[in-house]
């Protein structure tokens, strides 16, 4: 039986506990998946040598998922242009069912391997590109149909899963593999699973864009500021990376698109004259 769906021995008589008692139960769970990410660190670092490969090379990260899974994938590749000011076609997520699925069970959706393989096809996938399939089990077929077209594409591909000896993962070049062990609740990967997952996704992009020179010195020099929150946001990266007032911040800001990369380089070009 997968490890997801195997009855937790610390949590099979939470029924009658009080609430505290119940969350502390659960906290004790969570404290799990950090380690189980740990482990794998070696393999996440090959996939994320393996997206700096594809972005360098005018490629794509695309992920690719199922129910929770797929979800945890768009959100992570959603985040990437507000973050580092990418296009969104850079790295992008797709979900078994299509995006009705991300609010919706599509039922039987996962289960359609020609889907995954289709969609491939579909997104033009080819030797530049990676393609990383999400599922908890390791089972789920249409994200298998996906993979698996996008090797015989000629693309990269990767895995995270939460079970050892998967199918997905003895068809991709890397597979993460954070076993996090039974749920609280027997089968709801949307927990340590997913917990696991979202650590693992925001792990190989955000090293990635680092490596990319999207972000420097711990902090967004490529943000796009697109609301009152980002602006200010931006405003504080420019003076205290420029070492400008906030009036210069703000100047500097408005004429370069309200992009921190290019006000930097107006402010950077402003004071070597003065120099």
């Amino acid at each position: 039986m997968l490890t997801t769906e195997t009855k937790n021995p610390r949590t099979g008589a939470i029924d009658p506990n009080d609430t505290p008692a119940l969350l502390r139960l659960m906290n004790e769970e969570d404290r799990l998946v950090p380690l189980a990410v740990e482990a794998e660190l070696p393999r996440i670092a090959e996939t994320v040598e393996l997206a700096v490969n594809a972005l360098a090379h005018n490629g794509r990260v695309i992920y690719v998922g199922a129910g929770t899974s797929g979800r945890l994938g768009v959100l992570d590749a959603s985040e990437c242009p507000p973050t580092f000011g990418v296009s969104p076609k850079l790295v992008q997520g797709f979900i078994a069912g299509g995006d009705v699925a991300l609010r919706s069970a599509v039922e039987g959706a996962e289960d359609d391997p020609e889907a995954g393989a289709a969609l491939m096809d579909e997104l033009g996938i080819g030797e530049d590109d990676l393609v990383i399939g999400i599922s908890a089990s390791g089972s789920a077929r249409f994200v298998i149909g996906a993979v698996t077209r996008a090797k015989a594409l000629g693309a990269a591909t990767a895995a995270i899963v939460n079970n050892a000896g998967t199918r997905l993962g003895a068809c991709v070049d890397v597979c993460i593999a954070p076993i996090v062990g039974p749920e609280v609740i027997a089968g709801s990967t949307r927990m340590k699973s997913g917990t696991a997952q979202k650590l693992v996704l925001n792990m190989i992009s955000t090293a990635t864009m680092v490596r990319l020179g999207y972000a420097k010195g711990g902090v967004m020099t490529s943000l796009a500021a697109t609301n009152e929150k980002l602006r200010g946001r931006a405003v504080r990266i420019l003076c205290e990376t420029a070492g400008v007032s906030e009036a210069a911040a703000e100047d500097a800001l408005v004429r370069s698109d309200m992009r921190v990369d290019r006000a930097l380089e107006l402010l950077c070009t402003a004071a070597e004259r003065k120099g």
